[in-house]
């Protein structure tokens, strides 16, 4: 919750260094340099090695992103039968990840520098070239955004003699069923799967490690300092809760009734003081250690950087983790318990009768093991939460927190027994704190269903349904804790202390907090754990009713090109095409007011949602000038007679997006969005010298729009 906060505080930060428009003598930037080179890795194999140099302060988003999210770096490698691809592009290092206020999904992006590599099959006896290119987007710290895009070319090599020889051995092989040749031709094939194994040709020696994996795995470690420390206070966060986790799973019915016979254990015989603290220190640490050792497995068995985008992306993955979260909250409600088998804690109970400070490691295993019905659901959440962040490290320390927060009450009241009695007395007040996590659970396992809804599109779980769900279940959380609803093992609450009072009220505070969310409210101190606003069905501002001019619009002067796609927000109206909108504003007589914006600009959906519902600039967009909305980034093609051959860069422009970030290169040399400018519809020349960026006050840019109003009036 903090990182998010935080986030977002810096979000507003940046936006209040553009509090002033920008003027036009603004160059075109490129902040993305690339280098191109091929790497044989064996006689048949290479790897197209493509380095991406980044100017300080800018950061270029990844290739894999979060649905909703900015535009994620693209790779095209035109089709040709000289060679085959193999898998897919490799990115190193690994890329930088932060919460967008904007777009309201994790977002992951490169700073400084990055390599991206294809792996490539040869299948020509002739050197050849590889075409193709790349789009992508690269935003700079204070907001504006540009769109990447570079032509590749890549001279690769032919395949080598030798492989020519052994695929003719293979052929032959194959057809006189000569099983001792076809064993050799098998320890010599590579498979073309396999993305890391360097091939030994019979007759060859080729024990030569990789280089241009020495290459692209240098930099792996080397991460931005801003990343380190996000990982950093990310991983503090989760320690924490996990400690906490271990804390409150004391405090289950099937744990706290254990203390003061796991501390009368260390009191027994005639064991000195210093004995019974050493031992009650070993009793702890392997608490802490037999946890620990489950995150280990989980991290070498699950954890990956992989991880993430399955979790976000794949069916199963989220359908397993909703039923597990069903399962353990179930189990919390009391519906039937999950226990490990009795004979298991049987054989560990009889190696603690030995005694010696072996015992006090068997006393841990056993307790672990029997209070697993209570820990279990809490472990599971976790070790779900760790793996999901895609790092090898969160499951260990997570566990390892755990099991801290676990062993700790443990440990301190057998180093001083005198405390048990200011413990308080069991009783029902422990099956609370289970129901309290069996709400929490069923709370969280709609983030799986969510992920689901979200990466196929199938929009059975809508933003306020979702909602809906989360206020009913605080409500009915706060409701059981006024003791006014029980569960089988609950018992009679003839009244509440001040702490459950406190439960209660941030309970009921928290649902009635999540109520304007229903109506469109953006909630963004949650929006990491809840869909974004594009999944919202009821919006009580759609149309703009709240915020629309008293001056009825203008009727445009026909349909919009591409309105079946593209849109502009409600309550506003415009083109989307250059050429169209130019047309309607000579008929009209209104100034134009062109607008380069993208998908994936995150300022540009911010100045939108801030400035453009503001009565003043609506009343101008909607009345006084024609508005061009153009995409930069737009993929679909636009119709064949549109298409041109740019002076710029002398290339074919066929897509809506090339064609309008070529006129903003061509006609303004800028390429950053959000990007205004107003124009003479007849003389296709700025009406002002000022243009308009990345702008969070509505006065600034309706003083813009004055501006441009008052020069075309003269």
């Amino acid at each position: 919750m903090k990182k998010f906060m935080l986030l977002s505080f810096v979000a507003l930060l940046t936006g209040l260094t553009f509090l002033y428009p920008q003027k036009s003598n603004a160059q075109q930037v490129n902040p993305v340099s690339w280098e191109f080179s091929v790497e044989k890795t064996d006689a048949s194999h290479a790897r197209l090695i493509m380095h991406a140099s980044i100017e300080n302060h800018w950061h270029l988003y990844t290739i894999n992103m979060d649905e909703g999210g900015p535009m994620p770096l693209y790779f095209n490698f035109d089709e040709s039968d000289d060679y085959k691809l193999i898998g897919e592009v490799q990115e190193t290092p690994a890329p930088v990840e932060s919460f967008d206020d904007v777009f309201e999904v994790d977002v992951k992006y490169q700073e400084e520098k990055a390599t991206y590599s294809q792996k490539i099959k040869i299948l020509s006896t002739e050197p050849f070239t590889i075409t193709g290119f790349i789009d992508g987007q690269a935003c700079f710290e204070d907001g504006q955004c540009v769109l990447v895009s570079e032509d590749l070319n890549f001279r690769v090599p032919a395949k080598s003699p030798t492989e020519i020889q052994n695929e003719e051995v293979e052929n032959i092989a194959s057809d006189e069923g000569n099983d001792k040749t076809a064993a050799v031709n098998d320890t010599i094939n590579e498979s073309d799967t396999d993305e890391d194994t360097t091939v030994n040709h019979v007759g060859k020696e080729n024990d030569t490690p990789d280089d241009t994996e020495s290459k692209l795995t240098e930099n792996d470690t080397k991460k931005p300092a801003s990343d380190k420390q996000e990982k950093d206070r990310s991983l503090l966060g989760f320690i924490l809760i996990a400690i906490g986790g271990g804390l409150a799973g004391v405090l289950t019915p099937c744990v706290f009734p254990m203390i003061p016979m796991t501390v009368s254990f260390f009191m027994q015989g005639n064991s000195s003081k210093a004995n019974s603290i050493f031992k009650a220190l070993v009793f702890g640490f392997s608490i802490m250690l037999l946890y620990t050792l489950v995150g280990v497995i989980v991290s070498l068995t699950s954890a990956g950087a992989d991880l993430t985008t399955t979790l976000s992306t794949s069916w199963v993955a989220n359908s397993i983790f909703f039923v597990l979260f069903m399962v353990f909250a179930f189990s919390f409600f009391g519906m039937f318990e999950i226990v490990l088998p009795s004979r298991l804690a049987n054989k560990t109970d009889q190696q603690v009768d030995k005694g010696g400070v072996l015992a006090s490691f068997f006393m841990a295993l056993t307790l672990v093991i029997v209070s697993f019905s209570c820990t279990g659901p809490i472990v599971g959440a976790l070790l779900v939460k760790g793996a999901a962040s895609g790092s090898w490290i969160e499951p260990t320390v997570g566990m390892a927190g755990f099991g801290f927060g676990f062993a700790l009450p443990f440990t301190l009241l057998a180093i001083s027994p005198g405390w048990l009695k200011k413990l308080p007395k069991s009783g029902g007040w422990m099956n609370s704190v289970k129901v309290v996590f069996a709400f929490i659970l069923l709370a969280f396992s709609m983030k799986f269903l969510s992920n689901i809804d979200q990466a196929y599109n199938l929009n059975f779980l809508s933003r306020d349904l979702y909602l809906s769900i989360w206020i009913v279940l605080f409500i009915l959380l706060g409701v059981y804790l006024l003791g006014k609803i029980k569960f089988s093992h609950d018992s009679e609450i003839p009244h509440i202390g001040v702490f459950r009072l406190i439960l209660v009220i941030a309970s009921f505070s928290f649902a009635v907090y999540l109520v304007p969310g229903l109506f469109g409210a953006n909630l963004s101190s949650i929006s990491a754990v809840i869909p974004p606003k594009t999944a919202q069905k009821f919006d009580i501002n759609a149309g703009g009713t709240t915020q629309q001019s008293n001056q009825p619009a203008s009727e445009l002067c026909d349909t919009p090109l591409y309105g079946d796609f593209l849109h502009y927000p409600e309550g506003t109206q415009g083109y989307f095409d250059y050429d169209q909108a130019r047309s309607c504003a000579l008929e009209q007589d209104k100034p134009l007011l062109v607008y380069f914006t993208g998908h994936s600009c995150s300022n540009c959906k911010k100045m939108q949602s801030e400035i453009w519902t503001n009565p003043a600039v609506m009343n101008y967009i909607n009345n006084k000038y024609i508005v061009a909305k153009l995409y930069v980034d737009e993929r679909n093609e636009a119709a064949e007679d549109k298409w041109y051959t740019s002076e710029t860069d002398g290339k074919l422009k066929k897509r809506i997006g090339k064609m309008n970030m070529d006129r903003q290169i061509r006609d303004f040399n800028v390429n950053s969005q959000p990007y205004y400018v107003i124009v003479d519809p007849e003389t296709e020349e700025q009406l002002i010298d000022e243009s308009m960026r990345f702008e969070t006050n509505p006065e600034n840019f309706t003083d813009f729009l004055d501006k441009g109003l008052e020069a075309y009036k003269k």
